[in-house]
């Protein structure tokens, strides 16, 4: 089978999203052998398109990973379904421990896992996510341009949330569940015309398969066509800890910190999208799939290089020396 797990590859990259698959491609044009171990759970599934991607705006998220996996293969890449528990060092390399007990190992390593997305606890909030539940107003606000958008308070970035969301509709109510505004806040929304609710939200109201309103906590329902809420952005990445890559906290959420290039303070391991980038769209994943990509291919070709020089300086060395006449 084509895409049978081999005991050993140039760079294993662990997960399967645009920026896995990205950085992917880069390495297996660039020759070098590499897996992509994608779990199959992409953020974006619950999505009906991706959007603001050049060429290419709208593709259903399925269809677009289905595209990017079928590139990788025709350079000789390979993807493989599975989950990675744990990755620990060995030698100048790595291995990556499946959860299904497969080991693989790898000169080099990728993460590009994702984040997971953790939503209030609110009743009807999850059901909803991706559909009329959103988060981004660059990824589903033309799709909910001109309809009446209510923004859920969950922390510091809420209030600019909605403040975006303004300009996609002139219908935004913003729920503050509790959190108290600052003044600057409550003036910026006042002036924009967005209404203040301080009630408790009970739940997302949903109707005939579609987002009816939020109801409040003395059954009040405004009615809302969608609803924003900014969640927790959480990275999938805890089988790193063994090699003492931990998450860095962040006001959003935590991420794994990295240099522009996708390198962290670990030898030998990059990470690049939403792993390392909260804010990052499709687009901007891939890009960094791709610059990641290509600095592994880059810093294998420096070793290898080492390797080979000091081969034949010692060549040289052991060659006799011929007394001359």
């Amino acid at each position: 089978m084509a895409d049978r797990l081999k005991n050993d590859y140039d760079v294993v990259v662990v997960g399967g999203g645009a920026a896995g698959l990205n950085g992917a491609l880069m390495l297996a044009r660039a020759r070098r052998s590499v897996v992509v171990i994608d779990a199959g759970t992409p953020r974006n599934a619950p999505a009906s398109g991706v959007h603001g991607l050049l060429a290419l705006d709208g593709t259903p998220p399925a269809e677009l990973l289905e595209r990017g996996r079928a590139e990788v293969r025709s350079y000789g890449g390979q993807v493989v379904s599975g989950s990675v528990d744990a990755v620990v060092r060995d030698d100048d390399g790595f291995v990556a421990e499946l959860a299904d007990g497969r080991r693989v190992r790898a000169r080099r390593l990728l993460v590009a896992t994702g984040l997971a997305d953790e939503l209030p606890d609110i009743p009807g909030l999850r059901a909803r996510w991706g559909r009329d539940v959103l988060h981004c107003p660059y990824c589903h606000g033309w799709e909910v341009r001109d309809q009446a958008i209510g923004v859920l308070a969950t922390g510091p970035v809420s209030v600019h949330q909605a403040l975006l969301f303004r300009q996609w509709s002139d219908d935004v109510v913003y729920f503050s569940r509790g959190i108290p505004l600052t003044e600057e806040q409550a003036e910026q929304l006042a002036a924009r015309d967005i209404r203040v609710v301080d009630d408790e939200v009970a739940a997302v109201e949903v109707a005939d398969d579609r987002l009816a309103g939020v109801r409040l906590g003395d059954g009040t329902v405004v009615g809302r066509d969608a609803v924003a809420v900014s969640p927790r952005m959480t990275t999938r990445a805890g089988f790193l800890a063994a090699l003492g890559l931990l998450s860095t906290d962040h006001p959003m959420g935590e991420y794994i910190s990295t240099d522009e290039t996708g390198r962290t303070d670990v030898p030998g391991v990059w990470v690049a999208g939403n792993a390392t980038d909260l804010v990052a769209q499709v687009g901007g994943a891939a890009a960094a799939g791709a610059m990641a990509g290509g600095q592994i291919n880059a810093d294998l070709v420096a070793e290898e290089t080492r390797v080979a020089v000091r081969a034949r300086r010692e060549s040289r060395s052991a060659e006799p020396v011929v007394a001359s006449r």
